[in-house]
């Protein structure tokens, strides 16, 4: 079964009435993709509608030409949001072409929801209760074919990207890599153990994991802890034998939220932040809330400082959410804008709002400030530069972020080397307004500089 939608179709499935035709369209544009619904395919090609389909050529005729047209399209098409018909997959040779080309999502839906939304509908077998009710017994087994299942558009996105959310203790891998407080704390059973927090991430801890990993190519490697963790695990995963799978479970709220999803992995150098690195997508991202319970207070806030950066990126208040809706939210939308752009040629360059200042920040400070304080700094920043105060007010309220002692020429120095420069040039993310990001490179360098300046004490 695929792990995920990358670089493959993401196929609906589900029975009539499941909301395939709503959540669709929807879906292809958050990932932007073509969506392809297969009936209007077919009432294309012959010039008419499904139930008229069906009284022509009957349910065995119609089948065989949904069965031809699935094929085509997802043998044919470039990557694509597609729409099965509810009894498409009846057809073996349409499972056989989704397991090739597609990753599959299963969008559930109760038997008395699927009647409520279908009854009186005129669709061909929606016209008897109990009928209806017996197909969709009938059905259900099919449906249990497919590589994941969700109930609506954010779970549908999460599938596609491989994140799941469970207990830890379900994690299924050949060897674990932990952070050694996380293991101690919540019984991780880890082959290797590495610091906390930014010291995990440097080339002699990555040496230290190559050189005592001792796996085939077939290994799947998993990483219990923060987002430091899961970037440097992530990172030899992607360059022990050139490249074996990995599971990211992490623990922290700035990992759930951000940085164990979308496959960005790498360390840091003294010169600069993630300087070094790979996009190698887990297999799977495993979220765990219950590891939450036991962050401290200034961990919990430096994720908080990412739930406030996707809630300006997204336009919704995500900070006065509950935790658990915080986590989900922001899962979910890291994950569509990073299927949209896996490799950051694109749409993907948003999720650096704030973060160009931030990390010059860091690597200005030795890495030792945090990464959320640096962040909210960082928003700080560049809402300034957006000209928009209001919601600087909203970082200052949430954040409380507070200058740093840093060199401020180290701090320059630094920001000029981020890994989103061109020719030279900085590029910044900015907002229009909450929900309108920009990428630009049109802000003078001694604005940058003094936008900067001002978060240095």
């Amino acid at each position: 079964m695929a792990a995920n939608a990358l670089d493959r179709h993401l196929a609906l499935v589900g029975f009539m009435g499941a909301g395939k035709s709503t959540i669709g369209p929807l879906l292809a544009e958050r990932l932007g993709r073509p969506f392809v619904s297969i009936d209007a395919v077919l009432e294309e090609r012959f010039g008419a509608s499904v139930a008229e389909l069906f009284e022509r050529h009957g349910e065995a005729g119609f089948r065989k030409q949904e069965e031809e047209a699935a094929a085509d399209v997802l043998a044919r098409m470039p990557s694509a949001v597609i729409e099965l018909g509810g009894g498409a997959l009846g057809s073996e040779t349409t499972r056989s072409a989704l397991a090739a080309h597609a990753f599959t999502v299963h969008l559930e839906v109760t038997v008395d929801d699927a009647w409520r939304r279908v009854e009186g509908s005129g669709r061909p077998l929606a016209g008897d209760v109990e009928a209806f009710r017996a197909l969709y017994e009938e059905r259900r087994p099919l449906y249990g074919t497919a590589d994941e299942a969700a109930t609506d558009l954010d779970g549908v996105v999460l599938a596609a990207a491989g994140v799941r959310f469970g207990p830890h203790r379900e994690l299924e891998a050949t060897a674990v890599v932990a952070d050694a407080h996380v293991a101690e704390l919540h019984g991780v059973d880890a082959l290797r153990t590495v610091p906390r927090g930014g010291a995990a991430k440097t080339v002699e801890e990555a040496e230290r994991l190559w050189r005592g990993l001792t796996l085939d190519r077939s290994a799947t490697l998993a990483a219990v802890g923060g987002g430091s963790t899961t970037d440097l695990v992530g990172f030899v995963a992607a360059t022990y034998l050139r490249g074996i799978d990995w599971i990211a479970v992490p623990s922290t709220l700035v990992g759930q939220v951000d940085a164990a999803i979308g496959g960005k992995v790498g360390i840091d150098l003294p010169e600069g932040k993630n300087l070094v690195g790979a996009f190698h997508w887990p297999a799977r991202t495993l979220i765990d809330t219950t590891l939450l319970t036991t962050l401290p207070e200034d961990e919990r806030r430096n994720g908080l400082a990412e739930v406030v950066k996707t809630g300006l990126l997204l336009g919704e208040p995500l900070w006065e959410s509950p935790t658990p809706v915080q986590v989900r939210s922001c899962a979910a939308f890291k994950s569509g804008v990073c299927l949209r752009d896996p490799y950051e040629r694109g749409a993907r360059a948003q999720l650096n709002l704030g973060h160009t200042f931030a990390h010059a920040l860091e690597a200005a400070s030795g890495y030792a400030l945090t990464h959320g304080r640096a962040v909210a700094l960082g928003l700080l920043a560049a809402l300034r530069l957006s000209g928009l105060d209001d919601e600087a007010r909203i970082v200052d309220d949430v954040l409380a972020p507070e200058r740093v002692s840093v060199d401020r020429d180290a701090a320059w120095t630094a920001l000029q080397r981020d890994k989103k420069a061109r020719d030279g040039e900085i590029r910044l993310v900015l907002l229009d307004g909450p929900g309108q990001p920009h990428v630009t490179s049109e802000i003078a360098p001694a604005r940058v500089r003094e936008a900067l300046d001002a978060l240095i004490a």
